[in-house]
């Protein structure tokens, strides 16, 4: 019978060491930020585990944006510096560099997680998380393949995803889409009808010209548009930031993909018609980046681009099923679009010609057919913290003295929606709108209200408006949060008891910016 007990026991103690994860601090999302949160927390002498939802760390970084959005390169601090001179020298430069292949950027990314002790778990998404009053004990995550579950305990938790899901199931207030601009006082929030990205005058919007009852064509939106500064719940399109080559030799050429319609992208033609073709060429409705070895990062350009405006609105708050739909969606567009530049008799000879130099690289994306797995996902959830981010920070009229980190880049927001206005075709939400110098981004708009949540940080679904999101969502922004986000959670760990509202920004500052070149 003793014998019988002990196996008994031993058999219990397996499962359950199989069926749970105990951790310091748990990372959910292995986006950049969530890279360098894992590596900080790691470096710290924290037991870590960094949970991501695919089979590839690096987000956005390593899925095809390697044209670095920054503003500013003093905003550069800690380990993010240390990443950007490490991509330089990979290209043979001890400077940082901003330009780069995804392959490069993924093996520095797995460099860090191999010289740590994370514990990094692919292919597990979140399916509950369990709090006791205002604290998360436990989350549960499952295979993507088989559905298992595993329990996740950790003294803190951060959400590096770009959704916000770990946020959203424990509790913690957010909002989706744009406010009026009334409600912080902003400009540049809300619906805005913009001249850039946009339609030229007179362009049809009718499947027959001219008649309404012929129905609207593919991607124009049949409802009445948002009036100027109004908020509602509508978001940035996404797309993909497109990885290409030129060169023969690393080339798998763009065949006609599965699901390709033609009829997508009749509001391609009918904009040509009203605005032809310069010697731009593809440039003309794309941003057409040249990366190192032959390589791109091609991104939307102009009225009708790879920006499914209007796609997207049901994404933030999808189950997985609707949000696979939707990166699907995206996927064959994306891909038809660029078959088609390259074989509709329709497109300019030049234009077709010069497509047809490009094609997917042998050597990227290896587990995903040679494209992009990350959709740009722009902007989802955002939290609603203890401070929230607006443009009066982004214009440094307010300045916060708890910063954590910086950011640079322009007040943009992509096209939102496109409707008939005036019995044309019209796109609306685009704005980009300068700014005059770095800003600080405050540590309260990365923590929940105490109420809510005391041992959760959110560097990237963040506390702020869609306008002042729309400067601060750059990915080394996203990792510098990220680094700070896990010094914070170390110090809530060490001296606070858990608490992240009461941990001291100003030496996580410290720590972060004197961690560059160690």
């Amino acid at each position: 019978m003793k014998r019988i007990v002990l196996l008994l026991t031993a058999l219990i103690t397996t499962w359950f060491a199989q069926a749970t994860e105990i951790a310091d601090i748990c990372i959910y999302g292995g986006t950049s930020s969530g890279v360098m949160a894992a590596y900080t927390a790691s470096k710290a002498g924290k037991k870590v585990i960094l949970i991501e939802p695919t089979d590839r760390i690096g987000g956005l970084t390593t899925g095809g944006l390697g044209a670095t959005d920054i503003g500013n390169p003093y905003i550069m601090k800690g380990y993010t510096y240390n990443f950007y001179r490490s991509i330089g020298q990979y290209y043979g430069t001890n400077e940082m560099k901003f330009a780069f292949e995804p392959k490069v950027a993924l093996g520095i990314y797995q460099q860090y997680i191999d010289d740590t002790k994370v514990l990094l778990i692919y292919n597990h998404r979140l399916l509950s998380v369990e709090k006791e009053g205002n604290t998360i004990r436990r989350m549960v995550v499952e295979d993507t393949s088989t559905h298992k579950s595993l329990d996740i305990i950790a003294k803190e938790y951060i959400d590096c995803t770009y959704e916000g899901d770990l946020m959203a199931r424990a509790g913690v207030s957010y909002t989706v889409g744009r406010e009026d601009n009334a409600q912080y006082g902003e400009t540049w929030n809300g619906a805005f009808y913009s001249l850039h990205h946009q339609f030229p005058d007179y362009v049809d919007p009718y499947v027959i010209p001219g008649k309404p009852e012929s129905g609207l064509l593919y991607g124009i939106l049949n409802e009445e548009p948002s009036l100027p500064g109004k908020g509602d719940k509508h978001i940035q399109a996404y797309n993909f930031r497109i990885t290409l080559t030129d060169d023969p030799e690393n080339l798998i050429p763009i065949t006609e993909p599965a699901n390709y319609d033609p009829s997508k992208y009749e509001l391609l033609i009918r904009l040509k018609e009203r605005s032809p073709f310069s010697d731009w060429g593809l440039e003309d409705i794309f941003i057409w980046s040249r990366m190192p070895n032959h390589k791109t990062d091609v991104n939307n350009r102009g009225g009708f681009s790879t920006d499914m405006i209007g796609e997207n609105w049901d994404y933030p708050e999808g189950d997985y099923q609707t949000r696979a739909k939707i990166v699907q969606k995206h996927v064959d567009y994306t891909k038809g679009l660029l078959y088609f530049l390259g074989h509709d008799e329709r497109i300019p000879l030049k234009v077709r010609t010069e497509m047809l130099r490009w094609g997917y690289p042998k050597d990227e994306f290896l587990t995903s057919n040679h494209f992009t797995p990350q959709l740009y996902i722009r902007e989802s959830r955002r939290m609603i913290g203890r401070y929230v981010m607006t443009q009066a920070d982004c214009e440094s009229r307010t300045q916060v003295n708890d910063y954590v980190g910086w950011a640079a880049y322009t007040m943009d927001s992509h096209n939102c929606g496109r409707y008939v206005i005036n019995g044309m075709v019209k796109n609306e939400g685009n704005v980009e709108v300068g700014i005059k110098e770095p800003y600080r981004v405050s540590y309260r708009s990365l923590t929940p209200k105490e109420e809510e949540c005391t041992n959760l940080l959110v560097p990237v679904c963040l506390s702020a408006s869609h306008i002042a999101y729309g400067s601060i969502r750059m990915e080394p922004v996203f990792m510098v949060l990220g680094q700070s986000a896990a010094l914070a959670a170390c110090q809530a760990i060490d001296k606070h008891h858990g608490i992240v509202q009461n941990v001291d920004a100003a030496e996580v500052y410290r720590q972060m910016e004197a961690s560059a070149k160690n």
